[in-house]
This record gives structure tokens, sequence and C-alpha cells, in this order.
């Protein structure tokens, strides 16, 4: 069976231009895809919250410059003591009770550290690490599902342009069936019913070619937008479309495998994780917090001079008695979560699992369809080559003809259709399983 390989695309970029093996589009659309990009950001952004959680640990320095003016006579009393600029006339009775309004530039310098804070800092920063972990395996599925539409799309290509070239070799052999109908015709062995029979299927023939074209067409915009390129860029596709290697391993050891590898599962399990932190870091509310404060004042008449300063040294202790039983509904909250994420984790095991096993019937269906298929394109062949045979020496019908070439060309387009689908099906195991990558051996 001829096999098409050379799929030309139109009107695109130079640089995109040349021959693409099925291996270099695969690294083309994890390089350029914009979902692949998105979920790369979003690991970009979880690490940035593990640092942010990280700096609960640190001291937090800050620095703060005001301006105040008043003739309240506490503020001018006070002001006048933290400037250095209190006097004995100030102790006036007059002065004191009405006092001339005074400026004051006040520049601030405070340090405080969390010295124990009952491991709500430790809890954050163990809830950012298991986002990061969550939205890791979010890029690790967007991976394996764009190498899938590559898989797809790729072949897709090529079974579409292999379907042309069977569409294209039925209307050759309609045309050539016409000529010696023609011929036949014209020795008096025939009649125009003949002829006119041959004209209908080659008229047929000539609507599946226009189909499949068509579809050529949208298969190669398919391609494009698998590896994350403008739709009209072209490409030459250099790998046949075969059936798909794989390790042959039993339905259990797929299963085993999904619970192990599958973001889903790992998901389902680091969400279950999550909730458990969470629902520690609600507890920890309820226990008291020691903080470290420190402080350098400067207080001025004028914005350089006439002023003084001062610093303050604290420690504290913060314990949450009571708050309208807020922390306790926040506990309860918390435990109803981690119930649910424990119930999703069942879930999600008994999910991975199911689609372990359909995937794993399509992938044994779709083996076993390309023998079927195989075997009915050969006999198909022969049944054509007999027929036609007869049909010139006058032994058969055009009706048994244009049975036979119908029925090798149903058959062709069958095996070509069970040999993708069982490519897809060998993907879509390893898929479920949670080992598709670049380096499976199903994209070999």
């Amino acid at each position: 069976m001829p096999t098409r390989l050379l799929i030309l695309l139109s009107s695109a970029p130079l640089w995109a231009q040349g021959p693409l093996s099925f291996e270099e589009a695969v690294k083309l659309a994890l390089a350029q895809h914009p979902s692949v990009e998105a979920s790369q950001n979003g690991v970009k952004a979880a690490e940035r919250r593990i640092q942010e959680a990280r700096s609960g640990r640190l001291p937090k320095l800050d620095y703060a410059e005001s301006y105040l003016r008043s003739d309240n006579p506490v503020v001018v009393f006070s002001s006048l003591l933290t400037q250095h600029q209190f006097t004995e006339q100030n102790f006036s009775i007059g002065l004191l009770n009405r006092p001339d309004a005074i400026n004051n530039f006040q520049s601030q310098v405070t340090l405080d550290q969390v010295v124990y804070d009952a491991g709500q800092t430790k809890n954050a920063l163990k809830s950012a690490e298991l986002g990061r972990s969550l939205v890791g395996e979010d890029q690790r599925r967007t991976e394996m599902e764009v190498i899938a539409g590559v898989v797809r799309t790729y072949h897709g290509v090529v079974l579409a342009g292999q379907a042309l070239e069977v569409a294209d070799e039925a209307v050759r052999s309609a045309e050539a069936d016409l000529a010696r109908a023609e011929t036949i015709r014209a020795a008096g062995m025939s009649t125009d019913a003949d002829v006119l029979s041959i004209k209908v299927h080659l008229a047929g023939m000539r609507e599946q070619q226009i189909r499949r074209r068509s579809e050529l067409d949208v298969a190669r915009a398919a391609l494009n937008d698998a590896l994350g390129l403008p739709l009209a860029t072209p490409h030459t596709l250099t790998t046949a479309l075969t059936p798909a290697r794989t390790e042959n391993l039993p339905l259990e050891g797929y299963e085993k495998q999904s619970l192990l590898d599958r973001p889903e599962a790992r998901q389902a399990r680091l969400a279950s994780s999550l909730a458990e932190t969470q629902s520690a870091s609600a507890r920890a509310a309820l226990r008291p917090q020691v903080v470290l404060h420190a402080g350098f004042e400067a207080d001025r008449q004028r914005f350089l001079t006439r002023g003084g300063a001062n610093w303050i040294a604290s420690a504290s202790l913060r314990w949450n008695l009571f708050n309208g039983f807020a922390d306790k509904a926040r506990i309860e909250e918390a435990s109803y979560a981690l119930n649910r994420a424990r119930a999703q984790q069942n879930q999600t095991d008994s999910l991975v699992r199911l689609q372990v096993r359909r995937a794993y019937a399509g992938f044994e269906a779709a083996r076993e369809r390309i023998e079927v298929a195989r075997a009915a394109v050969s006999m198909a062949e022969e049944s054509l080559r007999i027929t036609k045979n007869r049909f010139e020496g006058g032994l058969s019908s055009v009706t048994d003809l244009l049975r036979t070439e119908t029925a090798l060309l149903e058959a062709r387009n069958r095996q070509l259709a069970a040999i993708y689908d069982q490519r897809l099906a060998a993907t879509s195991l390893e898929l479920a399983a949670g080992t598709l990558s670049q380096q499976s051996e199903v994209l070999n």
C-alpha cells in the first residue's frame, strides 16, 4: 500500500518550513504551545509563594516619615519631650494650658521578629510547598496532554494524506475501468448501461476524493494548533503511520502504575495533605504568639534641626482567648475540608482505574482490528484482480467489478483507521497510566 509522507502545508513563515519528524514535533509543541507556557508560569508563581511563606521566619523592618503641627497641650508637651527641647519655661501654667503651635517631623524605624507563632509559619510554608507540588502535577498533565495532542494530529495528517491517496488510486482505477468498459462496448461485448454504471461509480470516487482533500486541510490546521504555531504553517512530515509499540503490561500493572504516576491521583493525595496542614494551622490559632519589637525614633521641630532621638525595645505575648467562636468554626471547616479531600481521593483513584480499563480495552480492540483489516485488504486485492480478469473476459458483470473495487477501498480505509486508532489507543493508555512522556515507547 503506498504511503504519503510528504504532506505540504501552505503560506507560513520560512522558519517553520522543512522536514518535521514526529519526535521533532513533540519537542516543538512542548517548547511552543501556549498551555505549556501557562503551566510553567503557574509553577513559577507557586515557587514565589514558597518564598513569601518562608519570609514569615525573618524579621520585618519598616521605615515611616510623618509631619504633625498642633497646639494641643498634650501633643505640644509630648513633642517637646521627644524633641529634647523641653525647658523650665515650658512649666509655665500659661504655656502648659495654651501653648503655641509646634511642628514635629518624625522619622521611625521599627523591627519586629516573631519568636513563636505555634507553627503557623511552618504550616504556611508547608501549604505553599504542597501548592507548588499541585501546580507541578498540573504542568506534567498539561505536557502529557500536549504530547497526546501531537500524536492525534500528527498521525491524523498522515492518515488524511494516506486516505487521500487511497481515494486518488480509486479514482484512477475507476477511470481505467471506464476506458476498459468503453473499449468492450465498442467491440459489441457490453452495453451502455455498463458504461453508465462505471461513470456513476467514478463520480462517487471523485466525491470521496474531494472530501479526503478537505479533511487533509483541516488535519493540517489541527496539527499546527497542537504545535502552538500559526494554522497555515507548512511542514513536510517524515514519520510514517505505523502501529505503536508498547510494554505489554497486564491490566493490573497499568492500574497500579496509574495510582502512583497519574497527575490526578497525585493531586488528590496532595490535596489531602494540604487539608491536613490547613487543619493544623486553624488549630494553631488557639495557641499564643510571642513577638519581639524594637524601634528607633527621631522627632524634630524643623526637618533637620532642633530635635532629638529615642529608642524602644519590647517583647509581647498575644493569646487569642475568645473571638466569637470564629476559631472554632475555622477548625470545624478545616476538618470537613479534610474529610472531603479524602473522599475525593478515593473517588479519583476509582475514576483513574476505570479510565485505565477503558483505555486498555480500546488498545486491545485496536490491535486486533489491525490484524483483521490487514487480512481483509489482502483478500480484497486478490478478489479485485480475479474480478478484473473475469470482466475483461466477459465472465463477470460490471456490478461485480464495482462491488469488488468498493470493497477494496473500504478495506484499505479500515486498515488505515485501525492503525491510527491503535496508536491513539496506546497513547491514551499511557496517558491514563500517567507515564506518557517524550521517552515513552509508544512515541517511537
